[in-house]
């Protein structure tokens, strides 16, 4: 039995949990608030702020972790350099994690270092910068925080009234301390991809059927499994997958996202660690889950294959009031009373208006464009009552 400690303890932490317990390993999950989510199903929790170097090096120290497992952007991970001098694995490694949790990092070395096909961008540390990197990469263009996950702060800047908006916007939704943004040329694409890629200690890189997937204020709302593509642009998509994920190294699920337009496939953005968008392989489309694969490739251990057994799709379920009490779950009956559907409640303590509380799942033998309807149709039956806050 190994020891994992896993930084950031939200929707997808909760399914590695489950998925590492299965396999006999004991996980101490870590967040900013009590009672996240992978808390509920993990053997034991602590709550710090993760970007408290010290507090990270504390309780590293008290847990002597074999492995620590990032979930979320907002770490010190310099810090895990010297955690891999102590001996610690680093999944997938230091250098993945450092590089990942900044979109400059992985933008350079994609970009610069290794030749892959990307969007012309441009950084801003303020709004002048922001101007300038706006007349270099024309309107429309996209604005990100450097540090960000789930889509906050994105924003797409149309004309020259959006400017100081996407400035503000940015540095709201930006994790950390780093005020830095990128800004992006709107690349004209057909439809955008999330390959999961998953690299291994002992074995070959392998790739997931590619999920397509639809966003709002830049967060997932409906994903399918598999996206009907070219296979000269999936073969390219995975190419740069493979190309990307060896310049960093280590073992684990990689979610690699791509746009995929009439002059062939552009790199967008990787995550070391299992995507949202790949919740969609929760209703068994695979032979196994994202969550699985990367629990299997974390520990070393074989992963024969993988294997599409069905179509599938999954559509989100948002709050949409602010309260602190713990929220209510109407309408499951109704949302579960079709065949080849699933429900995952996240377990979340609190809401705000667009937080993800819930998952749809349909799968079956369908087209996925189907699938995706019969999703949104469950999601939709779902309701979340929210008490008002006590005083």
């Amino acid at each position: 039995m190994k020891k994992i400690l896993l930084l950031g303890s939200g929707e997808l932490g909760k399914e590695f949990v489950i998925s590492c317990q299965r396999l006999g390993q004991y996980v101490i999950a870590v967040d900013s608030y009590e009672n996240a989510p992978a808390m509920q199903v993990a053997h034991e929790s602590e709550v710090i702020s993760m970007l408290d170097g010290e507090a990270l090096d504390r309780i590293v120290a008290k847990h002597e972790p074999d492995f620590i497992v990032p979930e979320i952007e907002a770490i010190r991970t310099e810090r895990f350099f010297d955690y891999e001098k102590q001996g610690i694995k680093v999944v997938p490694s230091a250098k993945a994690a450092n590089f990942t949790m900044n979109r400059k990092s992985i933008r350079d070395l994609a970009a610069i270092d290794l030749n892959v096909r990307t969007a012309s961008y441009s950084y801003a540390s303020d709004l002048a910068e922001l101007k300038e990197g706006v007349t270099k990469c024309g309107m429309p263009c996209v604005v990100k925080p450097l540090m960000s996950s789930s889509g906050k702060g994105q924003s797409v800047i149309r004309d020259k009234a959006d400017i100081d908006k996407a400035w503000s916007y940015a540095c709201e939704g930006s994790r950390g301390d780093l005020q830095e943004v990128i800004v992006e040329e709107f690349i004209g694409f057909d439809y955008e991809i999330t390959l999961l890629t998953v690299t291994q200690n002992d074995g070959p890189t392998l790739f997931c059927p590619p999920i397509g997937h639809r966003q709002e204020r830049g967060d997932y709302q409906e994903s399918w499994q598999p996206m009907p593509m070219k296979p000269e642009d999936l073969e390219e998509a995975q190419a740069m997958a493979a190309k990307v994920t060896q310049a960093l190294g280590g073992a684990g699920l990689w979610g690699v996202e791509f746009f995929i337009s009439s002059e062939g496939t552009y790199f967008s953005e990787l995550s070391p660690r299992p995507h949202d968008t790949g919740m969609v392989t929760l209703g068994k489309t695979q032979n196994l889950n994202e969550f699985e694969l990367h629990a299997r490739a974390v520990l070393s251990l074989p992963i024969p294959e993988i294997k599409l057994l069905r179509n599938g799709a999954s559509a989100v379920v948002l709050a949409r009031a602010e309260s602190t009490e713990t929220p209510v779950f109407n309408g499951l009956e109704a949302a579960l009373a079709s065949n080849d559907s699933d429900v995952r409640i996240f377990g979340k303590p609190a809401t705000r208006p667009y937080r993800r509380m819930a998952v749809a799942l349909k799968f079956g033998t369908n087209d996925v464009e189907d699938l995706v309807e019969q999703a949104q149709e469950m999601a939709a039956k779902i309701s979340i009552e929210t008490p008002p806050t006590s005083a």
